[in-house]
């Protein structure tokens, strides 16, 4: 689950009056062009042609529910949700993290994603996805709450962007609904987040005296950038998408229209289900109508605080339902979208039930967690051993994605025979325990993973210092983050700096950061950068050796000249060790890439990407006024300042080059608007029975016994018939929203099934290029792999729409490559990476389909020396590049 698996910070309130289910009150006011306009009603379900099953399965079992089964399954109390026992339909687990399943033992705590997305290596994002699978089903875990795909990492400074895999839509798409793929292939529903615009940790929640932040988005910059590896992850059958804590545009992400209904449900396709961030619910029917599916954990703030227990939907959606103000279809609807989401993924046949617990690590514990003092105990912890073989698929990706920046004279390999002085603490396991700090809620020793929600405990962790002692002959360690007396070294000796940078999620502050970087900045943490200069004061030869959660400003020692080498290992999880000392003594050679780029100052970005606070009580308008130029984006703007490091920027010990490229179409685009979308299949949820149902099914049994603190769907008697004598009476007083309406839509040009319109998916050219490994026979000569990255620069007649200069489009890692060897790589480019969103025709528009595209290859966003043109189908090698 989202947060601390107990007590959660008391950082929200909701602000609808308790046990209500009016609309929120009315925002602050939004910068003039940013609203979220009203889209009703919720789609339905069940139109796609893959989902057709399952939803025909799922409509005969919900039919067969009460009104209080169906509220049931709605919501939950803690990482659980509920039942509808009496009809087969069981509670399921809902579980973080992204990075291993958070809160319990005997599993692998693998590379972070930030660290994935480095490797740029398809396949390995897959089979991190198929392993991270394997284990969440092993432990009885329905749902794996991840990956994370918001934040986009538009802040550097932001807290969880090290959760997603880079600072670019299309890198985040592909590594998520590869890991998507691989994790639904193992029967676990994964759960695609943050939708969306939760760039920043600091205000993002409601509470008792602020709203939480709006992130205010145009349209373009929404399709382009933050939403479009949503569409990735819709296309890759993602069964369920989390929303964000934060507004979008005015309106809570929880409960917002468009959002949901609109861009997800509607355009999108979207046929499995919505569900909240941890205790982000701020209404009952508001966020019904809006298009929202499941509020999890089902209780509120209120519900952590002993004695006092609250709920926007259970009972009040059960309320709701009787007295007429959410509809009985679209009850019907979230119920169906659940349990469909269940049948697809074949968690009717014989799935695994949970065999741990996230609130204790004994084996005995509460069977009823939410209510501690009234529990009785039993075992809740098993300790199923879920690890197998995933420590080599933990190792590769946290080897794969070790990048080198800097190599002055071919410095690193380096002998296992040299001398070697290393200093940080960084470089050695926390001395006080590998998961002694909450959540990793401390930066003590390594950082393998940021903190809060998206951490996971180690099983061990090989820490570098132990893989030196192991590998090396001579290797003196000084634990300190301060410079100490050395002995005078001598021209051969080797000094090894680790320094790191840490952020997480906004339950925990760290030594002053709040979840996003904002005490420390850009800088590395515990005074790295005086180490470093320190170190290269003394030593002539340095190695710095970074783990970070983003970019660090290196500027204060990355030109001094003993500083030799610079390599980021990124959060490697709990194979730190060998899978960097590889490629320091040169066993393998360094081949991960830059998934952002690293800037000279911190004042070289747009001033719109600064973390937002207010002095004042009001809510914070974060206003995307830099549109579609963040990261490289806007580095490579005329005018802006060129980064140190440029996204996809990393270097190897071989030499590696693309020798050759030919370009050929497939699909031509025809015209600038995309083919008309298939019409949009009728749904079996609008035949299914939606009168009003009869007060007796909102009862609660006789002599139920009922668990303190624990919230149910039923309603006294009393409160049933006499809130459907209201429904009955059809009492229109509810204040609903503007622009409500309860028919149901055909659908946007833009939309279709699973990921939009089909035609968007077409493949327009296929790009062939040859990556040779010239190394030679020479002794020095290195295998190693290299990353093609092709990006699309959009025609110079272009219909007047402004176009970053080039765009990340696709990218292929080859395998090792020895000295003399090459292999073949394919790239592709749909029509929608040729298209821009135009806002005003609402659709994909392809600006000039018979203009000159240029398709540049190379191995990094700034090293672009093969170019092939759409026009002549003709490539170039050797040229000069566009940045």
């Amino acid at each position: 689950m989202e947060g601390t698996p107990g007590v959660r910070s008391l950082s929200l309130l909701l602000l609808a009056g308790a046990a209500s289910a009016s609309v929120i009150s009315v925002r602050d006011p939004l910068p003039d062009g940013y609203v979220a306009a009203p889209y009703y009603p919720a789609p339905y379900g069940g139109w796609a042609d893959d989902w057709s099953e399952s939803y025909t399965k799922a409509v005969e079992l919900v039919s067969r529910m009460t009104l209080a089964e169906k509220t049931n399954i709605t919501a939950g109390t803690g990482m659980f949700m509920g039942s509808a026992l009496r009809v087969g339909f069981p509670q399921l687990c809902l579980q973080d993290g992204p990075l291993g399943v958070r809160s319990t033992t005997n599993i692998t705590a693998f590379p972070a994603g930030i660290t994935t997305g480095a490797t740029w290596d398809k396949e390995l994002m897959y089979q991190r996805g198929v392993a991270l699978g394997e284990e969440f089903r092993g432990k009885g875990a329905n749902f794996y709450l991840g990956p994370s795909v918001g934040p986009l990492g538009r802040k550097p400074k932001g807290g969880r962007n090290w959760e997603g895999f880079g600072s670019d839509p299309v890198l985040q798409g592909i590594a998520a609904a590869q890991t998507i793929k691989g994790v639904q292939e193992q029967g676990v529903v994964a759960t695609l987040k943050h939708l969306i615009g939760n760039e920043q940790e600091m205000y993002r929640m409601y509470n008792p005296v602020q709203r939480a932040y709006s992130a205010n988005i145009d349209d373009r910059t929404m399709h382009e950038l933050y939403l479009w590896p949503f569409a990735d992850g819709v296309r890759a059958g993602a069964g369920s998408i989390m929303t964000a804590y934060n507004d979008v545009n005015g309106s809570a992400s929880s409960q917002n229209s468009y959002l949901i209904n609109g861009l997800l449900k509607e355009e999108l396709g979207f046929q499995g289900f919505v569900m909240t961030d941890w205790l982000s619910q701020i209404s009952g029917v508001a966020s019904a109508l809006a298009g929202l599916d499941m509020s999890m954990p089902g209780d509120t703030i209120g519900n952590s605080i002993p004695l006092v227990g609250h709920s926007h939907w259970m009972y009040e959606l059960t309320r709701s339902v009787l007295n007429g103000s959410v509809p009985v279809d679209r009850l019907n609807d979230m119920a169906t979208r659940i349990v469909a989401t269940w049948y697809k993924f074949g968690q009717d046949q014989d799935y695994p039930e949970p065999n741990y617990s996230a609130n204790t690590g004994d084996a005995f514990g509460p069977l009823y967690p939410g209510a501690p003092l009234a529990s009785p105990k039993g075992i809740v912890n098993e300790f199923v051993d879920v690890q197998e073989d995933h420590a080599a698929i933990a190792k590769q990706v946290a080897q794969d994605s070790i990048t080198l920046l800097k190599n002055n004279g071919s410095f690193l390999p380096i002998s296992t025979t040299v001398p070697l002085s290393v200093f940080g603490t960084d470089a050695q396991a926390d001395p006080q325990g590998i998961n002694s700090c909450t959540d990793k809620s401390c930066n003590r020793g390594l950082l393998g993973m940021g903190w809060g929600s998206g951490s996971a405990n180690y099983p061990y962790l090989d820490d570098p210092i132990s893989s030196l002692r192991r590998k090396a002959s001579n290797v003196t360690y000084y634990d300190k983050d301060e410079f100490p007396e050395v002995p005078a070294p001598s021209s051969e000796d080797v000094a090894i700096v680790f320094i790191n940078s840490d952020a997480g999620e906004n339950t925990y502050t760290v030594e002053g950061n709040h979840g996003d970087r904002d005490a420390d900045g850009l800088s590395a943490w515990h005074n790295g950068d005086q180490l470093v200069q320190d170190a290269a004061e003394t030593y002539s030869n340095v190695i710095v050796v970074i783990h970070t959660v983003g970019p660090l400003v290196m500027e204060p020692w990355i030109d001094l000249p003993s500083v030799k080498a610079v390599v980021v290992a990124h959060l490697p999880g709990q194979e730190a060790g060998d899978s960097l000392t590889e490629v320091l003594f040169g066993e393998v050679s360094p081949s991960g890439h830059l998934p952002y780029s690293i800037p000279v100052s911190e004042d070289d970005y747009p001033d719109s990407v600064d973390l937002k606070s207010s002095p004042r009580l009001s809510q914070i308008q974060d206003t995307y006024t830099e549109g579609l130029y963040i990261d490289y984006r806007h580095h490579n703007r005329a005018g802006s300042k060129k980064p140190r490091f440029a996204f996809g920027h990393g270097l190897s010990y071989a030499s590696l080059e693309l020798a050759s490229a030919t370009i050929t179409g497939v699909t031509e685009l025809g015209g600038s608007l995309p083919p008309p979308r298939p019409p949009k299949p009728a749904s079996p949820v609008a035949d299914m029975d939606d009168a009003l149902p009869p007060a007796s099914e909102a009862y609660e049994p006789d002599g139920f016994p009922r668990i303190w603190r624990y919230l149910y769907s039923w309603l006294s008697e009393n409160d049933a018939d006499s809130a459907r004598a209201v429904g009955e009476a059809g009492d229109e007083s509810y204040p609903y929203p503007d622009g409500y309406s309860e028919e149901q839509k055909p659908g946007p040009a833009a939309g279709g099934p699973n990921g939009g319109n089909p035609a968007l998916w077409d493949v327009a050219y296929r790009v062939s290029v040859t990556v040779a490994n010239v190394g030679g026979d020479s002794d020095n000569a290195h295998a190693g792999k290299a990353v093609a990255q092709a990006y699309v620069q959009f025609p110079d007649d272009n219909g007047g729409y402004d176009t970053p200069v080039i765009q990340l489009r696709d990218f292929e890692k080859t395998r090792e490559l020895a000295p003399g060897e090459s292999q073949v790589l394919e790239l592709r480019l749909t029509r929608r990476d040729l298209s821009v969103w135009d806002a005003g025709r609402q659709n994909w528009v392809v600006p000039n389909p018979g203009g000159r595209y240029r398709i540049w290859l190379g191995q990094a966003s700034d090293d672009l020396n093969v170019v092939c043109y759409s026009d002549t189908l003709e490539c170039e090698t050797g040229v000069e590049g566009p940045v």
